[in-house]
């Protein structure tokens, strides 16, 4: 068994379902989450711990949380939904604020009070100067200045090996299917986290001895059985490929796709769980289908 580290425990939050009790919600740590309200949607967002994870992490394990949103404005392919979450009072505040200016104003327009009414167009303007500054989204992409460097002998002689290194990798190809090693290295973290928290729930939901729990557990061990043996074929393809071909692209991506989809069957069977211990009506029938469609995943991913 893996040793927790934080990173894999900040994983498990971020990715483990959210539970509601006297109507707050807490994360699987038991935490108090905050609602997030914006002109579109309600939602409760597990805010992960920015020092354990890194800015991609963030965005692979809780795109929907401001920190991400704060991430993505600042490479560039953020949008007005990400400033609006990072900002979810300031479209209440900007409509009380005018609601407030307005029933002023009318009085004074009427009083045909020159001053107060140039006080009142001031008033009027300013706000919408600094909506158009905080709604740009140009200003929130971090701008980078690359340093200058001394063009001395010693540094062209490293460029030279480089650009020789790299037309190296480039010749046996090898070395562009590392960036499916990254791919496999989350997928394994993220299966570790969610098989942990599904093993939970079908404890709480199924007290040993019991031979639905039998079940599911023989379930989740054969998954566990899947999901490594498609990752080691893998990463021994990768390992051991002497060319970067089609073909082998093709595999790599094939026992990735599977992993990907023992995790979204485990991730079913989480949520599901989660729903049957929360209503108070047990049914058999509904028991039963959870576990045929883990045997039907664990048919499906044989057949890779």
């Amino acid at each position: 068994m893996s040793i927790e580290t934080p990173r894999s425990r900040e994983i498990k939050r971020l990715t483990s379902p959210i539970t509601f009790e006297d109507f707050k919600a807490y994360d699987s740590e038991g935490n108090l989450l905050k609602c997030s309200e914006t002109l579109s949607d309600v939602r409760f967002i597990v805010e992960p711990r920015v020092a354990h994870l890194s800015d991609d992490e963030i965005l692979q394990y809780a795109p929907d949380c401001k920190t991400a949103s704060e991430i993505r404005l600042k490479r560039g392919f953020g949008n007005i939904q990400d400033i609006l979450l990072i900002h979810e009072s300031l479209p209440w505040v900007a409509a009380l604020y005018y609601v407030v200016l307005i029933c002023i104003s009318v009085p004074i327009a009427f009083s045909k009070f020159a001053i107060g009414m140039y006080i009142s167009l001031v008033l009027f303007i300013l706000p919408l100067i600094y909506l158009y500054f905080v709604f740009n989204i140009k200003r929130y992409v971090r701008k980078t200045v690359k340093p200058k460097v001394e063009k001395t002998s010693q540094n062209k002689q490293a460029i030279v090996d480089n650009e020789v290194e790299t037309q190296k990798h480039e010749d046996t190809g090898v070395e562009s299917l590392k960036i499916y090693e990254k791919q496999i290295n989350d997928l394994n973290v993220l299966f570790d986290v969610k098989e942990e928290v599904v093993r939970d729930l079908i404890e709480k939901r199924f007290e040993p001895p019991q031979l639905t729990y039998d079940k599911f557990m023989s379930s989740i061990d054969s998954c566990r059985k899947l999901f490594d043996s498609q990752s080691e074929s893998a990463l021994n393809i990768i390992h051991l490929a002497a060319d970067d071909t089609p073909r082998v692209q093709d595999e790599i991506e094939t026992k990735i796709n599977a992993m990907k989809t023992i995790i979204n069957q485990i991730e079913e069977l989480t949520n599901e769980l989660v729903i049957n211990i929360s209503s108070s009506d047990e049914s058999p029938n509904e028991v039963n289908n959870l576990l045929e469609d883990m045997e039907n995943l664990i048919s499906s991913v044989k057949e890779y």
